[in-house]
């Protein structure tokens, strides 16, 4: 069984004064299997962040299912969601939603704080990630005292603590600089290499041509999608970067 299960997904939005209707997707259908690196992407308005809000139980769609674990989201109840995302997801955004009146070891360990974690177990568990992250001598600090990379490295750390099932990360390179951006990189190519299952929206080439598939979401449905197999990060962007000029210049589909 696949560990997500996207199943003929459609989400559409009612202005507000119901005047008009907007189809952000269209009919998505995909599933990921446990320990895979997953990529979307898509040009702006292609329907990927709905995708991504829907499938981090953000938002519902209007017909379709998600499941996790083959547990649908919408058999869960609403005062359950908070709880289920805290559980089985963990996430990392663009600009790190960190908490700048704590510190990052605080940070880190807010989803366990508001999970009932003991603080020995909390600690047990920061130690080999936060040497891992190279982020152990910045566990003092505060965010405004460390720079981008220090800043999502530590994000990261704070979704993979809670030994998520699957970690959904939002653009997680726009805002660093190309330097970090590598770095950070390297990390989620290690970490899906030890089994952490991960799904990231991006525009980067760069940042996709390290996931072992890419889909290409375009008009609110899966246009085509790219598999890794044997090729090499290289060939991967090279191929990535054509599938992009084929869904920029209305090529046909050919998922």
């Amino acid at each position: 069984m696949a560990l997500l299960e996207v199943q003929n997904v459609k989400k559409v939005y009612t202005t507000r004064f119901g005047g008009n209707k907007v189809q952000a997707i269209s009919n998505v259908s995909f599933s990921v299997e446990e320990g895979e690196y997953v990529a979307i992407m898509g040009e702006s308005g292609s329907g990927k962040t709905t995708l991504l809000n829907i499938l981090a139980s953000l938002d519902k769609p209007t017909s379709g299912e998600v499941l996790l674990k083959g547990r649908s989201f919408s058999k869960i109840k609403q005062r359950e969601l908070c709880a289920f995302r805290r559980d089985h997801l963990g996430f990392v955004f663009q600009d790190f939603n960190l908490l700048d009146t704590l510190s990052l070891k605080d940070n880190i360990f807010l989803p366990l704080v508001l999970a009932g974690c003991s603080y020995p177990e909390m600690e047990k568990r920061l130690e080999p990630l936060s040497e891992k992250l190279m982020i152990r001598d910045l566990l003092g600090k505060y965010p405004y005292e460390v720079s981008g990379g220090q800043k999502q490295r530590a994000a990261v750390c704070r979704a993979l603590i809670t030994k998520p099932e699957m970690v959904l990360a939002d653009e997680p390179t726009g805002a660093l600089d190309s330097k970090a951006s590598g770095k950070l990189l390297n990390l989620f190519s290690q970490v899906n290499k030890e089994g952490q299952t991960i799904l990231m929206v991006t525009h980067s080439v760069q940042a996709a041509s390290h996931a072992g598939r890419v889909l290409f979401i375009k008009d609110g449905e899966v246009f085509h999608q790219i598999y890794r197999g044997n090729h090499s990060k290289e060939e991967m962007y090279r191929m990535i970067a054509d599938a992009l000029t084929v869904l920029q210049t209305g090529g046909e589909e050919h998922a």
